[in-house]
């Protein structure tokens, strides 16, 4: 199951390029710089074997290298879906105090958190254990502080899809783009425990947050800010 959407778009190279003949896997090879935010060839190929047909998902992604695709969960891995401003704070938490994280993406407003399969499934009942949003829990040891209100939170699992960015372009018009994007073959992915951890931080941090240094750039948000060589 894969679908690539139209994309008028040129490759981040400039001139007006056909996308026919494009040898697209050896154009991510030759990217210099930092990659927290490119998608390497190694991750390409991470995300065509999420499909029943990696080779020819990679064959429609080598023609039609600056559109968006759409990849089936389950599989290679689920996505957590929180809007744009929660996962920002569950990332700079994820990389300041945890492992990183694994690859994520923006699409409309919300934020995606790629996570390893499995995650749908039990995210959300950890959640209700943790009874969110009552403020009347308190961390062992901790500060005390009541969990602000869960935000809309969306887990993708088996029998659903995800639209994910192009390889070679970054969207700046309010598309999709990655923040972090897939750089191996078999990237570390965080699991349920994981996200539980960064989701109750955030909760937690919510009334004392101006006094921590943000990891985002305002200017650019598009910055490469993440040193990948971090995730587990």
């Amino acid at each position: 199951m894969s679908a690539w959407l139209k994309d008028t778009t040129t490759l981040q190279a400039g001139a007006a390029v056909a996308h026919h003949g494009v040898d697209i896997f050896a154009l991510l090879r030759d990217q210099s710089g930092s990659q927290a935010a490119q998608v390497t060839a190694a991750g390409a190929a991470w995300l065509a074997g999420a499909t029943p047909y990696p080779r020819s998902t990679l064959a429609q992604w080598e023609e039609r290298p600056t559109a968006p695709g759409v990849l089936p969960c389950g599989s290679a891995f689920d996505v957590v879906n929180v809007p744009a401003l929660f996962g920002r704070r569950m990332l700079e938490r994820l990389w300041a105090e945890g492992p990183g994280s694994g690859p994520v993406a923006t699409h409309r407003g919300r934020m995606l958190l790629f996570a390893a399969p499995g995650t749908a499934q039990r995210l959300p009942s950890l959640l209700a254990w943790e009874e969110w949003g009552t403020g009347g829990s308190e961390e062992p040891g901790g500060s005390g502080d009541a969990r602000g209100p869960m935000p809309p939170l969306l887990c993708h699992g088996t029998g659903d899809a995800v639209t994910v960015p192009p390889l070679t372009c970054a969207s700046s018009d309010g598309g999709p783009r990655w923040v972090v994007a897939p750089d191996t073959r078999s990237p570390w992915l965080p699991g349920p425990d994981v996200l539980l951890w960064a989701c109750v931080r955030v909760g937690r941090s919510a009334s004392s947050r101006a006094t921590a240094l943000s990891i985002f750039p305002r200017a650019d948000q598009s910055a490469n800010v993440y040193d990948v060589t971090r995730r587990r």
